[in-house]
């Protein structure tokens, strides 16, 4: 009995293929359609996977790119005896702390370890290398190695010119041809002043920026000998005596084949974070939910267009469970053919622009030409889940139709659906109750999941509230009440339609709120450390007391570039004692101990902090960059504050009496402030109190400035910081580029310029999230506006007949894309804001009680978004109204 079944069963769906592959080649803009939908995402699915694939290096690619035609590595870092895993990847020392090489390797000292006749060559990977182009130091990637040694020659491929063979010789890279705007031939010049002339262009199979490919005889010492490795070709096998002598002296061996004896150190399978394979299967299951939504019109327009032979297979002894197999059997072979499709042009795709996402994407050659067949075959599966899923409600009308009413060509009044609505209010409500619990604990899997709920249940809840809108048509004129009439009659294909429009735009909006609420709250939290538009320049090389170029000589630079400038010296308060070479002091301001804060403020505490007066600090911690306490007479006050004239002159006088300004006033006590001195040795800390006046106007930070007689009262001395440049209007990018070329000459100071908001702008990602979903409400629109035209032939041969105007089609395929552009646009905004609203409400209840304290996010709705999706819908419409041709249709045509 049971085999008899199941023969019975493979037999209907193979019957079930055949007529849906016969209806796939009579309809064929509607299989098209279908299919281009379902190709498309997997044509960039397939994509990504293949170049993935083949962007992951297999063990023996990476030991060819990193070893080139040598046997091993040898990288000589430690002095005492250490162990190795399997594949020179880790190392760690046997006994104790490892102790550092301090001085650098010789090849005779290595080859003293190695088998004879072993040949080997230096490497190092990393090597400053500074040019000045345009007037502007830019760093580019270097290594030494001799590219003529044959062990060395298959690290990089040349391709213009010879490789180096003299010290003050390189080859570069295209990329790095390209931006030092050099020749073959031409010389290049460091910032420290040596001159190298291009000889060749090489290409590094693992980095296709701006490389540098110098020769190894360079200057040795100690920052060098750190990266510095070597490229052994040895007369036989690495075997495990040669490695065990070697790590014996501290040495790391990476060679081809995994070392016998050692660990590999693997634990088990690489699986991925729970928390981020979550988040990607509920975005994959929103995409598969939009692909849904979008073919789902098709089916259903096909489903009503096969009434009559769906009906007589009903009437030939068809059960409901074989009505659904037919329609379900174009799901399987439109989701197949769709992925057929998108799989061959995504693997085209992805070998065809393999030499472009190697140099614009991954920055490095790809391994041999492979697929990712696990992957591939998991998209397909995705694109026939899709296909069987988008016809599975269809299917699900054509099982229960009226034989007799789809005999005779007569349309059903569709039926109430409360169930689905009940269903949708359920889902929508639990998905709310579940992103508001995933915002509070900060669970983006959570929020993300009741996001989906959320969608899940406004999609049920579309075709009730379609009929009650249509409803309201008779109070509209005939052509708008036409388009609702049949939005409400064909609610199978208008309701997924709707349906997609409001998932993209509830995405686009919901996320567009949250990242614009985000950019504002970052923004009133951004605190400038020094006046916005002043500029403060610091030494960019050698030790923090190196020597300063005369102020003199910067402010005569500065001018250049920015007339009206005032260039100031900072100095910061040092040991004038140091207690040995590694001491240094911090000079801080402190409240008495009855007003200090019990908590600490970067840790945890108890949400009565927020209440304690003596946890409000009346300044904020700098966003951009912070300055030590500083030692000055007042002249850098004005422009290191920007506070009030009368407070600037008053903090003066209580500089030039000996004291201390602060910005805290809880500092203050009786006129007088608590500076503590702490050493970064072993030193006792020194205390002093000092005349101490509270700067309350000017920059919110927290700020101490020293004079010269308190710093010499606390034992310091003042040491050079830079120079703070006060400015009448904010230098512009073009400024301080111009500056950083003027400071080149003089010393290599680093240009830092304070704003007064964060340095990044959101505006195009919201921009882009706008376009995503306005494309996608234009092709939900066009489709459905489309399906609708071709269903409604016969209402329009009958508006002809009763001597409608020509016009009459084209208004009405206005209002019909209008119904589907607008009303998915709104319940998607409507749908977003409350998404946005209740994950935004989450987060600051929770921040509400939180030590240290965070600022709430504002419910900012991103102009830009909205915007572009009140637009989409009105171009949505105009273009249905152009794209339709105005003449009716005669009964006599629709043969």
């Amino acid at each position: 009995m049971n085999r008899g079944r199941l023969a019975a069963t493979l037999g209907s769906w193979r019957t079930a293929l055949r007529i849906a592959r016969r209806e796939a080649l009579r309809a064929r803009r509607r299989t098209a359609l279908v299919l281009v939908m379902i190709a498309l995402p997997v044509l960039g699915l397939s994509f990504a996977a293949v170049s993935y694939d083949m962007a992951e290096l297999s063990r023996a690619e990476r030991m060819d790119r990193q070893l080139g035609a040598a046997d091993a590595e040898l990288r000589w870092a430690d002095v005492n005896p250490i162990t190795q895993d399997a594949w020179g990847e880790g190392s760690w020392p046997i006994q104790g702390d490892a102790v550092p090489r301090t001085r650098p390797v010789t090849a005779d000292e290595l080859r003293a370890l190695l088998p004879a006749g072993t040949r080997l060559t230096p490497l190092r990977r990393w090597v400053p290398f500074d040019v000045r182009v345009d007037r502007k130091t830019v760093s580019f990637d270097a290594r030494a190695v001799d590219l003529t040694d044959p062990l060395a020659r298959p690290l990089a491929t040349l391709r213009d010119g010879r490789r180096p063979t003299r010290s003050d010789e390189i080859a570069v890279s295209p990329a790095a041809l390209r931006r030092l705007g050099a020749r073959l031939g031409e010389p290049v010049r460091t910032v420290d002043g040596t001159t190298y002339r291009v000889v060749g262009v090489v290409e590094f199979p693992d980095n296709l920026r701006e490389v540098v490919a110098l020769r190894p005889e360079l200057p040795p010492g100690p920052p060098a000998a750190a990266d510095e490795s070597w490229l052994v070709d040895l007369p036989g096998p690495v075997d495990g005596t040669l490695v065990d002598r070697l790590n014996a002296r501290g040495i790391l061996v990476t060679a081809r084949n995994p070392l016998p004896g050692r660990d590999e150190m693997a634990t088990g399978p690489d699986l991925p974070d729970a928390e981020e394979a979550g988040n990607t299967v509920l975005v994959g299951g929103l995409g598969l939910l939009e692909v849904v939504l979008l073919v789902g019109p098709a089916f259903a327009v096909g489903v009503r267009r096969r009434r009559r032979d769906l009906a007589l297979v009903a009437v030939a002894g068809g059960d409901a469970a074989h009505l659904r197999r037919i329609v379900l059997a174009d799901g399987v072979v439109l989701g197949a053919g769709g992925a057929a499709v998108g799989l061959l042009l995504g693997i085209g795709a992805a070998f065809a622009g393999r030499p472009l996402v190697e140099q614009y994407v991954i920055q490095a050659r790809f391994g041999a030409y492979r697929v990712f067949p696990a992957a591939l075959v998991a998209i397909i599966a995705v694109a026939v889940l899709a296909g069987v899923l988008a016809a599975l409600a269809p299917a699900w009308t054509a099982a229960r139709q009226d034989v007799v009413a789809g005999l005779a060509g007569r349309r059903e009044a569709p039926r109430p659906g409360r169930r689905w609505l009940a269903l949708g209010l359920l889902l929508t409500v639990a998905g709310a109750a579940v992103a508001a619990v995933g915002a509070t604990r900060t669970t983006p899997t959570g929020v993300l999941a009741g996001v989906v709920l959320g969608e899940l249940g406004l999609v049920f809840c579309t075709p009730t509230l379609i009929g009650l809108l249509a409803r309201t048509g008779r109070l509209l004129p005939l052509t708008p009440r036409l388009a609702l009439r049949d939005a409400s009659r064909n609610r199978s294909s208008a309701a997924p339609a709707i349906s997609a429009v409001m998932a993209a735009v509830a995405g686009s909006v919901a996320l567009g709120v949250y990242v614009a609420s985000d950019d504002a709250r970052q923004r009133a939290a951004w605190q400038p450390g020094l006046p916005p538009g002043h500029v403060l320049l610091q030494r960019t090389d050698g030790p923090a007391d190196s020597a300063l170029p005369p102020a003199g000589q910067v402010a005569e630079r500065v001018r250049a570039v920015l007339p009206g400038a005032t260039v100031v010296p900072l100095a910061t308060p040092d040991c004038a004692r140091p207690a040995d070479k590694e001491d240094y002091c911090v000079a801080t301001a402190v409240r008495p101990p009855e007003q200090r804060c019990p908590y600490d403020p970067m840790g945890s505490g108890p949400p009565s902090a927020r209440t304690d007066p003596r946890c409000a600090r009346p300044f904020r911690e700098p966003s951009d960059f912070y300055l030590p306490a500083i030692v000055d007479d007042g002249t850098a006050l004005p422009a290191l504050t920007g506070g009030p004239a009368e407070e600037v002159a008053a903090a003066r006088r209580t500089l030039g009496a000996g004291g201390v300004v602060v910005t805290d006033p809880g500092q203050v006590v009786d006129g007088r402030v608590r500076v503590e001195v702490s050493h970064g040795s072993d030193a006792p800390t020194a205390v002093g109190t000092l005349p101490g006046y509270a700067l309350r106007g000017g920059l919110p930070v927290d700020r101490v400035v020293l004079s010269p007689a308190a710093a010499t009262t606390l034992g310091l001395v003042a040491a050079p910081l830079g120079y703070l440049v006060d400015t009448a209007d904010a230098p512009t990018a073009r400024d301080r580029d111009r500056l950083a070329a003027e400071l080149t000459e003089v010393a290599p100071l680093a240009v830092q310029v304070a704003t007064a908001g964060p340095p990044f702008d959101q505006r195009p990602l919201l921009l882009l999230l706008a376009g995503a979903s306005g494309l996608i409400t234009l092709g939900a629109a066009a489709v459905a506006t489309g399906l609708a035209a071709a269903e409604g032939r016969r209402d329009l041969s009958t508006l002809a007949a009763v001597g409608a105007d020509p016009r009459v089609r084209r208004v009405l395929s206005l209002c019909q894309a209008g119904v589907i552009a607008v009303l998915g646009s709104v319940l998607g905004i409507v749908a977003g804001l409350g998404s946005a609203a209740i994950i935004l409400v989450s987060l600051n209840r929770r921040y509400a009680q939180s030590w240290p304290v965070e600022p709430p996010y504002p419910l900012v709705v991103p102009g830009s978004t909205l915007t572009v999706l009140v637009v989409v819908p009105l171009v949505a419409m105009v273009g249905a109204a152009l794209l339709t041709r105005s003449r009716l249709p005669v009964e006599r045509r629709l043969d």
